[in-house]
């Protein structure tokens, strides 16, 4: 049937129970055996025990684990709002599941290029290696907070967020 893991220290062996038929689309949306999971309540307690291991993503209980498929992230920054300027400006982003984030050092703001494309997108670390894209809705008032600095000798376009810059091209 499965194989056990190592168990973390004091933790019970976790039983590998397989891939499950559940998929996060690349807009957010959780589905199970191809049907969308319209209950939020659910999807929050799938996201709580959801985890990263290298590339792959897996919903973990004490005793069990169980691989699922994440066709780009598991989760939409839906809406961000900003609170104070320059350096000392903090912004935060709320999640399709309603989690607020703020970026900073332990939760970093990066650009990459979107899965498949050369068109690159922001990306907010919400938790434990699980990364939240930042929408079209939340990108453009994200922009409008843009900003010059000089790294490296050149002028690199970015925004500031709990002291933290943020530049917008990955090579910076």
């Amino acid at each position: 049937m499965g194989e056990s893991q190592v168990p973390a220290a004091g933790r019970p062996p976790q039983l590998f129970c397989g891939d499950i038929d559940i998929r996060i689309a690349g807009d957010g949306t959780w589905f199970h055996e191809g049907c969308p999971i319209g209950r939020l309540p659910l999807v929050k307690l799938f996201a709580s025990v959801l985890r990263r291991e290298d590339n792959d993503y897996w919903l973990v209980t004490p005793v069990e684990k169980a691989r699922i498929v994440v066709d780009d992230v598991p989760f939409i920054a839906v809406e961000m709002e900003a609170e104070g300027n320059g350096e000392g400006q903090r912004l935060r982003f709320r999640t399709n599941l309603d989690e607020w984030v703020s970026a900073d050092a332990a939760h970093p703001l990066a650009f990459r290029s979107l899965p498949g494309s050369d068109e690159k997108a922001p990306y907010l670390t919400v938790r434990d290696g699980l990364e939240a894209r930042v929408a079209r809705a939340a990108y453009y008032p994200l922009v409008e907070l843009c900003v010059e600095r000089e790294i490296k000798g050149r002028p690199v376009l970015g925004v500031w967020s709990d002291g933290v810059f943020f530049p917008f091209d990955d090579t910076a």
